[in-house]
């Protein structure tokens, strides 16, 4: 499990796995201009149970806000509740799945947020991508978003609930207007809002789909090849999208690209937290190759161990064997 968070405890029918089925990075900074970070990712590979072992990773990004210590607190209670709720199921319905635990993670941070003053109005916006195989199911609440990198062009899965947003729909302002107007960082949609909050499961393809064409997304499959880009606000509100397409088709290492990523987005200013976990599906061929190099680490690694213990064993069993002759 790579993660920017506390040990998380799970209840899991859910079988844990070592290795992930596709190639998985995060990284995250704090930024240049924020005192600590508020924001939180996992990337967790499991299988869905013992008879059925469909691979499965599960990878959310929460961007936490409240100020004071209360956002991450909020980001951090979010990711654990996703995580133990898709943990603990047999991943029958996933979008149903994804939306309940939406559900308990905005219910979990009110509680919290009632038991002490200065966790009074804590939120966190999230998204989540959960690849079963090679399909994907996604849920999002706020203006962390999901992106996918298809045949060199970026798609904006997911759609931001924020005033600004609102208003590019609306035909008040446009795309370019939205990211420097005044009240572009006004976020209408969020865990931790008082009321119930359902997340939003529209996997958008084309910009004008339907909420119904959308959501028929759900369990789309993804192709060798593909990659899926989640991140804060704090990367995608300084780096367009033009950029973040440069930089993806610029390098194969997933690494790299996360590193350039957050160096762009410090070089612009870096204003907020910035957050970034991209996945990759494999192609065959080199994803064996990948795990028989994997295997055979793995067994010099054994075998490294088990001459050691040899030695070791035999040294213990010369000295006494000294001192008994002696």
């Amino acid at each position: 499990m790579h993660c920017f968070l506390p040990t998380i405890e799970v209840t899991q029918i859910m079988i844990s796995s070592r290795h992930a089925h596709l190639y998985v990075a995060g990284r995250t900074h704090p930024g240049l201009k924020r005192p600590n970070n508020e924001d939180r990712f996992v990337i967790l590979p499991q299988y869905v149970s013992r008879s059925r072992r469909i691979p499965s990773v599960l990878a959310v990004v929460a961007d936490g806000i409240g100020g004071h210590q209360a956002g991450e607190v909020a980001a951090e209670i979010a990711i654990n509740t996703i995580v133990q709720h898709v943990s603990a199921s047999q991943a029958e319905n996933p979008p149903e799945i994804l939306a309940q635990a939406f559900i308990q993670a905005n219910q979990r941070i009110n509680q919290a947020a009632a038991q002490r003053e200065n966790h009074r109005g804590m939120g966190t916006t999230c998204v989540a991508a959960w690849v079963l195989g090679t399909r994907l199911y996604a849920a999002s609440l706020g203006d962390s978003r999901l992106y996918l990198w298809r045949n060199q062009r970026l798609y904006q899965l997911t759609t931001d609930h924020t005033w600004v947003q609102e208003a590019v729909e609306a035909g008040v302002l446009t795309t370019q207007q939205a990211r420097h107007h005044p009240n572009a960082r006004i976020v209408r949609r969020y865990l931790g809002s008082p009321k119930t909050e359902r997340p939003d499961l529209r996997i958008r393809l084309l910009p004008r789909e339907s909420t119904v064409e959308a959501e028929a997304h759900q369990g789309m499959r993804l192709h060798p090849g593909d990659r899926l880009l989640l991140c804060s606000d704090g990367l995608s509100d300084l780096v367009e999208d033009a950029e973040i397409a440069r930089i993806l088709q610029s390098t194969t290492s997933l690494d790299f690209a996360l590193e350039s990523l957050i160096q762009r987005a410090n070089a612009q200013g870096g204003r907020d937290n910035i957050t970034a976990v991209l996945l990759e599906v494999p192609h065959q061929k080199r994803f064996a190759l990948d795990k028989a190099r994997r295997d055979t680490l793995l067994v010099l690694s054994i075998l490294g161990t088990g001459a050691f213990l040899l030695c070791v064993m035999g040294s213990i069993l010369a000295y006494f064997l000294s001192q008994y002759l002696r």
